[in-house]
């Protein structure tokens, strides 16, 4: 199943700082057995970010998944983005995510992630840490394919 990660940061978009929570991610989705398609870093611009989302989408590919901007700062809006894009949620994913983290820090309450499907494709946010990134991702990792296999059956097999 194809993937892409976008990450959602001013400083990455602009140069200012390296992206290390995409390949990151990347790399644990890939040794996971799914095939990465498409990367992109976007400013934290909520209209960017759902173009992006959008033409992920339309690409059908299986899963998006973006990283940063689910903060608590004004300009962390990845998880409004992603609401604007997803037909249904998926809450038990940053659900389980958040508890997973909470055994790490007590932090990972202040985090924001969302997760839900547009057509076929299941969108899931990620902080823009590399480390609570793949922590996120590992919580959530074992999950994914049941649920894109369910998501992805064509529509007279549902």
């Amino acid at each position: 199943m194809k993937f892409a990660v976008i990450t959602v940061s001013d400083k990455c978009f602009n140069g200012q700082r390296e992206d290390l929570a995409g390949p990151a991610v990347s790399e644990m989705l890939a040794e996971a057995g799914f095939e990465a398609e498409h990367s992109a870093i976007v400013p934290d611009e909520q209209g960017e970010i759902v173009r992006e989302l959008l033409a992920c989408v339309e690409r059908d590919l299986a899963l998006v998944v973006t990283t940063g901007g689910t903060g608590l700062s004004p300009r962390d809006l990845t998880p409004e983005a992603t609401l604007d894009v997803c037909e249904r949620l998926t809450p038990g994913i940053p659900e389980a995510m958040r508890a997973a983290s909470l055994k790490i820090t007590n932090r990972a309450i202040l985090s924001r992630q969302a997760a839900g499907v547009r057509g076929r494709t299941w969108i899931i946010n990620l902080p823009g840490s590399p480390k609570a990134a793949r922590e996120n991702l590992a919580a959530v990792l074992p999950s994914l394919r049941h649920g894109l296999e369910m998501l992805r059956l064509p529509q007279a097999d549902h």
